[in-house]
C-alpha cells in the first residue's frame, strides 16, 4: 500500500486565493514545487523539507514575538534550529513564498527583512557586522537568489531580482537585477537575472575578466618591446629627434 497521496489535490488547494491570502505557509509550500524538480508530492514536501519546517516554526515564533511574548519565541527558534539546522531569529521578517533549499547552516538575524519569492541555499548568513543596536541586518528584496555559502552582512539592501553568487561576501548594496560576486562583492549589472534566475553557471566572473584584461595588456606591451628590440638604434634616434 503506497503512502503517497495525489499531488494534484494539494496543488488545487494551494491555488485557492482565500487560502493563499490567509496562510503565507500555502505560498511557502507552492514555491517548492516551482523551484525544486525533486519535489514529487505534497506529503514528501510536508515531511521531508527542513526549510519548510524552519519557516513554519518561525511564522509561529514571529507571531508571538510581535505580541511581546517573552521566552517562547526564542525557545521555538532554538528547537527549530536543533531539528533543521536553520537559525531564524523570531524578530526577522520573512515574505511569502520563501524557499530555503537544503538549508543546513542558514542564519537569519533579528532585524533582517526578506522579500517575497526569495530563494536561499544552504550556508547563507544574513548577519550584522558589530554590536550596534537598531536595524543592523540586511534587507533582501523580492525574487532574489542567494547562492550557497554567501554572507550578506550589515544594514544593506539587496534589490529585487538580484543574485548573490555562491561564497560571496556582500558588504555593500546590490542594485535590482544585478549580480554580486566575489570577496568583497562586485556588482555586475550586465547579466540576465530575470529570464534565468537559477542559471548559476552563467554568473559573471568579475575577477577573471579583470585578470584577462591585464593579461591582454601585458601581451600587447611585450609585443611592443619585441618590435622595438628589432629596430636599429639609428632609426630609433632618428624617430626620437622627429
Amino acid at each position: 500500500m503506497s503512502l503517497s497521496l495525489p499531488r494534484f489535490s494539494i496543488q488545487r488547494w494551494l491555488r485557492r486565493p482565500e487560502w493563499r491570502q490567509q496562510l503565507p505557509l500555502a505560498d511557502d509550500v507552492a514555491v517548492i514545487f516551482k523551484h525544486d524538480p525533486a519535489a514529487r508530492n505534497w506529503l514528501e514536501v510536508l515531511c521531508c523539507y527542513p526549510g519548510l519546517h524552519a519557516i513554519a516554526a518561525h511564522r509561529l515564533a514571529h507571531w508571538l514575538h510581535n505580541r511581546q511574548v517573552s521566552f517562547w519565541p526564542r525557545l521555538i527558534s532554538h528547537l527549530s534550529r536543533c531539528v533543521t539546522g536553520i537559525e531564524i531569529h523570531p524578530g526577522a521578517q520573512l515574505g511569502r513564498g520563501l524557499f530555503i533549499d537544503h538549508g543546513m547552516g542558514v542564519v537569519i538575524g533579528e532585524t533582517a527583512i526578506v522579500g517575497d519569492g526569495t530563494l536561499i541555499y544552504q550556508g547563507v548568513t544574513l548577519g550584522g557586522t558589530g554590536k550596534e543596536t537598531g536595524k543592523r541586518h540586511p534587507t533582501v528584496g523580492s525574487r532574489v537568489v542567494i547562492g550557497t555559502g554567501a554572507k550578506i552582512l550589515g544594514n544593506i539592501h539587496i534589490g529585487d531580482q538580484a543574485r548573490v553568487g555562491a561564497g560571496s561576501v556582500v558588504l555593500t548594496d546590490v542594485p535590482a537585477n544585478c549580480t554580486a560576486v566575489g570577496i568583497p562583492n562586485r556588482n555586475v549589472c550586465r547579466c540576465n537575472t530575470t529570464a534565468t534566475p537559477l542559471e548559476h553557471a552563467q554568473l559573471p566572473a568579475a575577477q577573471a575578466t579583470a585578470f584577462r584584461t591585464l593579461l591582454d595588456r601585458i601581451e600587447a606591451l611585450e609585443a611592443e618591446v619585441q618590435q622595438l628590440s628589432r629596430t636599429p638604434l639609428s632609426q630609433l634616434e632618428f624617430s626620437s629627434h622627429e
